[in-house]
């Protein structure tokens, strides 16, 4: 099927879609204020029919195998930030985020995301273009991911306290905090805050005297992009394990990653009842893993006669999620013993 490469008119029509999809949302959301589920699902489909759209415009433009492998990486990638989004909702209530503040936060934790999914796409493909030994790497370390997924699933994690995460102390030891929040601001300037006021009152505020505090705001924002990057080395390679076209599998990226705000409010009213949502995406990882695990050895070491078309990968991704997603609904378990 040879190789997608760069073509310009297609990088051209996907840097202007965001751009000027980011910034209508930006000025739509210009005011720190509550986002209601409406307005979540509004923006929420906004930005699933553009993925769906530049999906069309591969189609007809190029070809259908890779408008399907943009598809398939696409899917995988939004199924995968649901659980990301989980612990984004952990985040927030171990700062005091309400959910006003929690859209300019997770506006700048997605902007570095943008940026860090780049260069470990940009890495990723690299190496697996530079050997087919690599993908047997892919396969393990998305495998990995399925089993710790398998294990946790099973489980009653209590709700981790994030605001001792690592990047909260090390930002502490490079900075003064300020322990409240103050308005939607990351840093306060010292004559801010302590212009007239008592010395006492400063000691109870700040970890300790400086020109420029950080705030709860800033420490919940670091939390975000660490974790955020941490999950990036799971999902980087199972969407390199679908297509390994470096444009293709960025676009897909951005396109589940620019919708995560709004569908982050979204998730938080519907979370509890996607409750079998999870195993579908361990069952979809395994696959994965197995489909990279064959490609490379079809390249590595024989030809088996055994390959995946990208319209049947696509087709077992949504597959999968649309099961995942029915089993829910029909089978609600978890909602029937939270009840009891």
């Amino acid at each position: 099927m040879g190789h997608f490469g760069f073509p310009l008119e297609a990088i051209l029509i996907f840097l202007v879609v965001v751009a000027v999809s980011i910034y209508l949302d930006l000025f739509a959301h210009r005011r720190v204020e509550e986002i209601s589920i409406a307005d979540a699902t509004k923006w929420s489909v906004i930005w699933v029919v553009l993925a769906l759209s530049f999906y069309v415009y591969l189609w007809l433009r190029f070809d259908k195998n890779w408008a399907d492998l943009y598809l398939a990486g696409y899917a995988l990638e939004k199924s995968l930030s649901v659980d990301n989004l989980m612990v984004f909702m952990a985040i927030f209530a171990s700062f005091g985020i309400r959910s006003g503040l929690q859209h300019r936060i997770l506006y700048w934790g997605i902007i570095g995301a943008l940026v860090f999914r780049a260069i470990f796409v940009l890495i990723g493909t690299s190496l697996f273009y530079a050997s087919p030994w690599v993908g047997f790497a892919f396969a393990a370390l998305v495998a990995w991911s399925a089993v710790q997924m398998l294990k946790s699933s099973g489980e009653d994690e209590e709700i981790e306290e994030y605001s001792n995460h690592w990047s909260v102390r090390l930002t502490g030891k490079m900075m003064p905090i300020y322990t409240r929040l103050h308005l939607d601001r990351f840093f306060v300037k010292h004559e801010e805050l302590f212009v007239g006021r008592e010395e006492a009152e400063r000691e109870k505020t700040v970890t300790r005297m400086g020109a420029i505090y950080a705030t709860p705001a800033f420490l919940c924002l670091a939390t975000i992009e660490t974790s955020d990057l941490a999950f990036s080395f799971d999902s980087v390679p199972a969407v390199i394990a679908v297509t390994q076209e470096p444009l293709l599998v960025y676009a897909a990226m951005i396109f589940a990653v620019l919708g995560l705000r709004s569908l982050y409010f979204v998730l938080a009213a519907l979370t509890r009842y996607l409750v079998h949502l999870d195993k579908a995406v361990i069952a979809l990882l395994f696959y994965i893993a197995a489909k990279m695990a064959l490609q490379s050895f079809n390249h590595a070491i024989f030809d088996t006669g055994i390959h995946i078309s990208p319209t049947s990968s696509l087709l077992v991704v949504l597959g999968m999620l649309t099961l995942g997603v029915i089993a829910s609904f029909i089978f609600p378990e978890r909602n029937e013993k939270a009840v009891k």
